[in-house]
């Protein structure tokens, strides 16, 4: 018979739940002009929030049908999954975010945009820290990460 201590057992619980602290975070955004959140998954269940178009959110649950997502002021409520495509977008949390043409401060200012703007992800590898995006009336440059919710 074998005996384990509480350190070894929670070790092994730790070496356990290790692979599931490491998954990546998973982000979507609303595929249709407005998404319905719900408190539960399920269309009979209260409506609590509706997300416009291309509006990033984090995928906590799968279910299958019914995502549990949390959007970028930190609520977390349930969508149906037919709701959301894998379309990568960002939404700016700081007030006049800078695009710029390259990856660093010395580049030049393309625009400035301000909070709550939604921008899609161009490129999803890190430069220095800046993210490459385009705004919707066509710009290209980089965004600090850190003007951003809504990338891993």
């Amino acid at each position: 018979m074998f005996h384990f201590g509480a350190r070894s057992i929670t070790v092994l619980i730790t070496l356990m739940l290790t692979p599931l602290l490491a998954e990546a975070l998973e982000f979507k955004s609303v595929a249709v002009p407005k998404a319905v959140l719900y408190d539960a998954p399920s269309a009979s269940a209260k409506k609590i929030l509706l997300l416009s178009q291309n509006y990033p959110v984090e995928v906590i649950v799968n279910l299958g049908e019914w995502l549990k997502v949390r959007d970028a002021q930190g609520a977390i409520s349930w969508v149906e999954a037919k709701q959301l495509s894998d379309r990568r977008t960002v939404m700016v949390i700081t007030a006049n975010a800078e695009i710029r043409s390259g990856a660093d401060v010395a580049s030049n200012l393309l625009a400035t945009v301000d909070k709550d703007v939604v921008l899609e992800i161009a490129d999803t590898k890190l430069t220095n820290g800046w993210l490459k995006i385009k705004h919707r009336d066509g710009i290209t440059g980089f965004v600090l990460i850190s003007s951003v919710w809504g990338f891993n």
